[in-house]
């Protein structure tokens, strides 16, 4: 498992989140348009990947939703195409990359948010960010080593 990085910089606390561009962005073509989006917002990017997850790495993935109806569903689908796996970094990454994401129903994602602008449906939501700094450093260490992270 990757530990996060915390760093004290003028008393503001700089951490890092997972984020992944899903499956459905991959195949509309707005890797860019979200990753600029990230990158606008001051969140820096230290480490990106394009993958494919097989059925049973969504599985590991999502297991904490094992059991709940969606569950077949969402593996399914981030199953389905490649997509962006990355970790940002920047104060308060976790709470900055959700506001940035909008909520996870994107009938109820505030205007300018990458989910209100781009999604068409609750699950082909665009993306998926950490709701916590624990899960961010378990999500952070399914798809990534330490040697596969910029360091300053």
């Amino acid at each position: 498992m990757v530990k996060l990085i915390f760093k004290e910089d003028n008393l503001s606390m700089k951490d890092r989140t997972f984020g992944i561009i899903k499956p459905d962005a991959v195949s509309k073509n707005l890797i860019g348009a979200v990753l600029k989006r990230i990158e606008d917002e001051g969140l820096k990017i230290v480490a990106m990947k394009m993958i494919r997850m097989t059925k049973a790495q969504a599985k590991g993935f999502y297991k904490v939703h094992e059991g709940k109806p969606f569950y077949e569903s969402v593996t399914d689908f981030m199953s389905s195409g490649p997509c962006v796996v990355m970790v940002l970094e920047g104060d308060d990454a976790v709470k900055k990359y959700r506001a940035i994401m909008g909520a996870t129903n994107y009938k109820e994602a505030k205007e300018g948010t990458i989910r209100h602008i781009y999604a068409t449906d609750i699950e082909k939501n665009i993306v998926h960010g950490s709701d916590s700094r624990e899960n961010a450093e378990f999500e952070i260490g399914y798809f990534f080593n330490a040697l596969e992270m910029k360091g300053d």
